[in-house]
């Protein structure tokens, strides 16, 4: 009697998770060795640092999104709709809850998953701290569905200023983004470039300089995960562009009309998005008696396996994994979750052949942040320790739309993605530079 083939299932298709189930099933599942499972509480994919872009309409996430079963049926594995609420490690299943369409009624059950190795990649999501306010009166982007929510928030606010027949109010149109991290600051770069292109399509009443745009850090300075020159090469852009910023301001309350920080600043905003923190979904927090730290992230080993139980593996920004030579965990970043989706690849490769498996190390190979089109600005080689090569300008740009096209050749290989790249640039030439509806 033959041994069943393993059983590996992947909870979580952002870009580790769905980098690591497509190489799985290529290797795996189209050769019938083992049965790999996607399962994902949307329909559809989007690169994560893309989000902003999406917020701003000036990108359209219809365009670039994958659909999981599309991709299921073309690399060897399956996709399941749902989202996990449970895990029950004696028994070696998942819980996945009932989904509900638009109007409340269920459409698939409720259902178990069985698993020989389970990998947990979920991501993260904004974390508000506790602080008064901010879920009620704040806009965040840690799916596609916030972000297209901002989105048409915006459009709306200028719509109605265009419209209502009376000078601009003061604070009308301003929006203040809390958290000075990657995505604050290239939101506020895209906001910028919204506020000129707008008035060019035609919503003329309001005038770019109508709109005031804040970045508040509680730190002294921006990007404070970077290294202080990028920093500062990021700073001088920004004011550049007109963006205020605000560090060394700790935000103590959100209203529907203003942001009130610690120092006794009230900062109006029309618009207010919270950017300032992440932590793990809190349904991870000590799930089945994992280990996890004070975000909901799962401890891992250096193996990426969590510390309590081998099968379960955890990458991305939901797992807490020591990087090895510095005094802090691994950075949530794009690029921790790629390697950790390829060493994952090969350890569960190797276990199934009983050979020794590979631990996690860490290469920091920079930071790069982009200012729409305005600039990009970034650092080479960026480990915290050993300095970094700062560069800027074209070669930052470029660098920067690379890492996308990495992660695209990872899903699709280098032909189709030039076809997709191709297909791309006509689609951009006839079609506006800014989603309008």
């Amino acid at each position: 009697m033959t041994n069943p083939i393993p059983k590996i299932v992947v909870v979580g298709g952002g870009a580790g998770g769905l980098e690591l189930v497509t190489s799985l099933g290529r290797k795996l599942g189209k050769k019938g060795k083992a049965e790999i499972t996607l399962v994902d509480s949307t329909h559809t994919h989007i690169w994560k640092p893309l989000l902003h872009e999406v917020a701003a309409g000036t990108l359209d996430s219809h365009e670039d999104e994958i659909e999981y079963l599309s991709q299921a049926m073309c690399s060897g594995f399956r996709f399941r709709l749902g989202r996990m609420e449970g895990l029950d490690r004696e028994n070696k299943t998942i819980n996945v809850a009932a989904t509900h369409n638009a109007q409340g009624l269920e459409i698939i059950p409720q259902r178990t998953f069985d698993y020989d190795y389970l990998i947990i990649s979920v991501g993260s999501v904004s974390h508000d701290f506790g602080i008064k306010g901010v879920e009620e009166n704040c806009l965040f982007l840690d799916t596609t569905a916030q972000a297209e929510t901002f989105q048409a928030q915006l459009l709306e606010t200028y719509l109605r200023a265009h419209t209502q027949g009376a000078p601009i109010k003061e604070g009308q149109l301003d929006i203040a983004i809390v958290g000075a991290g990657a995505t604050g600051v290239e939101l506020s770069a895209q906001l910028h470039e919204v506020s000129h292109l707008l008035t060019a399509y035609g919503l003329d009443e309001v005038k770019p300089a109508d709109v005031k745009i804040s970045i508040i850090e509680a730190s002294n300075r921006v990007l404070p995960g970077l290294p202080e020159n990028l920093s500062a090469a990021t700073e001088r852009e920004l004011a550049k562009l007109g963006v205020e910023i605000l560090t060394n301001e700790r935000v103590i309350e959100v209203t529907t009309t203003s942001i009130k920080t610690e120092s006794g600043k009230i900062i109006p905003a029309a618009i207010k998005v919270w950017a300032a923190g992440i932590k793990a979904p809190d349904f991870l927090k000590d799930i089945a008696g994992l280990e996890t730290n004070w975000i909901n992230q799962l401890v891992v080993k250096q193996t990426l396996q969590t510390t309590l139980d081998d099968d379960i593996y955890a990458i991305g920004d939901c797992c807490a994994c020591k990087w090895i030579g510095e005094e802090q965990n691994v950075p949530p970043r794009a690029q921790a979750a790629h390697q950790m989706a390829s060493l994952v690849y090969k350890s569960i490769k190797r276990r199934m052949t009983d050979k020794e498996i590979p631990e996690y190390h860490y290469h920091d190979y920079g930071s790069l942040v982009s200012l729409g089109k305005y600039s990009t600005v970034g650092n080479m080689m960026g480990s915290l320790s050993k300095g970094s090569l700062k560069i800027e300008g074209f070669l930052a740009r470029m660098m920067y739309l690379s890492l996308y096209k990495m992660h695209q050749v990872s899903l699709f290989g280098i032909f189709r993605v030039a076809m997709l790249s191709l297909s791309h640039l006509f689609r951009r030439s006839v079609h506006p530079k800014i989603k309008l509806h």
